[in-house]
């Protein structure tokens, strides 16, 4: 999610003032009335869906023009996901614990059987090939991964140190598969934020310290409303926490 940055360190920095803006987006989009309230979103799975929270959240996402598939377990994301890419596909993702934890990294990265752009960006020489390598990563044909919150209205939440994976989310990728557990169900940007904050950050800044000696930072933050064109991004729902 977040990324390294070589030699210094900042909390997160997710203020009000981005909160604001975040509400009217969604008043400038008519999902909410004039007083920032959330429009309720009708369900056509009638009664039942209208008190699951994650079948709740599977509509309101849809109804921005993004596709969402619900599964109880990692083992059934793995599967729908891998039956949406064919062999030999370009696929790229940045590193995943979302990933890892349904099984979908190897087969994707390391099995040889898709066309991988992590691999290949690891074997060049940055300080020679960085344009290359930006330019590989930057429109893959498929990229996966995963946000740090999903708010119930329907909002996609990634935060990130470099931005390195936000380009190919919001449009360079051709196809955008996203596996997001339940537990980053939220109800508002304020508690999306105090997620990343207290949840997302400590735990990457753990990761990358004890592999690289330094500490991540948090420059950046996306706000995934909805697609326009439509098939373009999946979100693959867990019922079962997976990821951070």
């Amino acid at each position: 999610m977040m990324h390294e940055n070589g030699d210094r360190r900042s909390e997160p920095r997710l203020t009000t003032d981005l909160a604001c803006t975040y509400r009217c987006a969604r008043n400038y989009l008519g999902w909410s009335d004039g007083s920032g309230a959330t429009v309720s979103v009708e369900t056509a799975a009638g009664t039942e869906a209208a008190t699951d929270l994650v079948e709740r959240v599977a509509t309101a996402i849809r109804s921005h023009n993004i596709e969402a598939i619900v599964v109880d377990r990692a083992d059934e994301a793995r599967e729908i996901v891998l039956g949406m890419i064919p062999e030999g596909s370009e696929v790229h993702s940045g590193k995943s614990k979302t990933l890892e934890d349904v099984g979908l990294y190897a087969p994707l990265f390391e099995s040889g059987r898709y066309d991988a752009v992590r691999p290949k960006t690891y074997a060049m020489d940055r300080a020679v090939q960085g344009r290359e390598i930006r330019k590989m990563s930057a429109a893959p044909d498929f990229e996966l991964g995963s946000v740090a919150a999903v708010i119930e209205d329907g909002t996609l939440v990634a935060a990130s140190a470099t931005g390195s994976q936000l380009g190919p989310y919001a449009m360079g990728a051709g196809r955008l598969i996203l596996v997001v557990g339940s537990q980053k169900i939220v109800p508002d940007l304020d508690a999306a934020f105090r997620r990343i904050r207290e949840v997302v950050f400590p735990w990457e800044n753990a990761q990358v310290n004890a592999k690289l000696g330094v500490d991540t930072i948090l420059e950046k933050v996306l706000l995934i409303f909805g697609e326009w064109s439509a098939g373009r991004t999946t979100v693959v729902l867990v019922r079962e926490p997976v990821g951070i």
